[in-house]
């Protein structure tokens, strides 16, 4: 990896927009899945063969943390999100996704927490396991994010091979989790009391999530992987059934009909859904300044389509969306911005880029 001083000029021609210049900030990245910033300068990110790294853009320096959980590196599996604590300026703790064998084997999500210390973590915890066996690490999900009272949502994917499961709430494929810090279930969960019920189930009948935001007025936001077609984006609440296998707007990938249903009773249809597929792999909504013609929009990145959909809705709750950085032709993994609100992108699978999408000012 390096880092760039020479940017990179590529433009995206578009009566809306302007002609976005990127500056490529480091290259060669293994399998890079989240980033975080630490600072305007320094960003903490994980690897998915099991690296967690922090770079300095200032002086180009990057070191590898010590202490990382041991994860399964195959298929889709490996060290997938990192996120800070609210609290990370004083108590130094983040939290890490990943995929890795349970005790009979078998693959499934874990959750942990640790302390950064400098270049090593600390007090690692596991703090969920998905009850979620699967043969090979794969519709993984793990997405993570804190709503405002401090729980962990977490997103755990429907497994591929075990999509009927999203509908019955024994298990955790195809759902969202919550819990507390600390892994233990809060006590207004929607289904605490529910007979056969795992407690720490938040919402159920997904498929592969891969964006996962909390707004400032505690609204959720969700978007997962359809299969071909129905590729959905959700406004997430507890105990709601989201449809998935038994309703959907794709298609199996060899052609098969899932399901003739699109909708049910009972079952949520989502905000919007993509089809055909763009493959939609993170999300953030953008508040900065830096970027007028963004402000006030969901920023999605898709692997698929290559590109980033900017999406709003009007009052009468219809998606208006346009197409964004697509000159840069790559599958964008990761989306971020910096405390100043600049916004970053980081590209998918080997020897993968950090991009800074600079605006017309600079």
């Amino acid at each position: 990896m390096r880092a760039q001083n020479l940017f990179l000029i590529l433009l995206f021609s578009s009566g809306l927009f302007p002609d976005y210049k990127f500056e490529t900030i480091l290259s060669d990245l293994n399998d890079a899945w989240s980033f975080e910033f630490l600072s305007e300068d320094k960003i903490i990110y994980t690897e998915m063969p099991g690296k967690l790294k922090i770079t300095d853009f200032l002086n180009g320096s990057t070191i590898d943390i010590k202490n990382v959980p041991k994860v399964q590196y195959s298929s889709q599996g490996g060290l997938s999100e990192v996120i800070l604590d609210p609290d990370f300026s004083s108590n130094r703790t983040l939290y890490l996704s990943y995929s890795a064998r349970n005790d009979e084997g078998k693959s499934t999500l874990y959750l942990m927490s640790a302390e950064l210390n400098k270049d090593s973590l600390e007090n690692n915890k596991v703090i969920f396991e998905a009850q979620a066996p699967r043969r090979v690490p794969v519709h993984i999900g793990a997405k993570i994010a804190f709503l405002e009272d401090g729980t962990i949502l977490l997103a755990s994917g429907d497994g591929f091979d075990h999509r009927e499961k999203a509908q019955t709430l024994d298990n955790h494929f195809g759902k969202i989790i919550r819990i507390n810090k600390d892994g233990t279930v809060p006590a207004d969960n929607p289904f605490v009391n529910v007979k056969d019920a795992l407690p720490d189930i938040y919402s159920y009948g997904h498929r592969n999530m891969q964006g996962l935001i909390v707004m400032k007025n505690g609204k959720i936001y969700e978007h997962e992987h359809g299969p071909r077609g129905g590729d959905e984006m959700n406004l997430i609440e507890p105990s709601i059934n989201y449809g998935w296998p038994a309703i959907t707007y794709g298609i199996d990938y060899s052609g098969a009909v899932i399901s003739p249903f699109t909708e049910k009773d009972g079952m949520q249809q989502p905000l919007l859904h993509w089809t055909p597929s763009i493959a939609p792999s993170d999300m953030i909504f953008y508040e900065g300044n830096k970027y007028p013609e963004l402000k006030n929009s969901f920023l999605v990145t898709a692997l698929v389509s290559k590109d980033v959909k900017k999406v709003t809705f009007s009052e009468s709750g219809k998606d208006i969306q346009e197409s964004l950085f697509g000159s840069l032709n790559s599958r964008l993994r990761n989306i971020q911005a910096s405390p100043s609100g600049l916004i970053y992108l980081l590209t998918d699978g080997p020897k993968g880029k950090l991009i800074k999408v600079l605006p017309e000012e600079l």
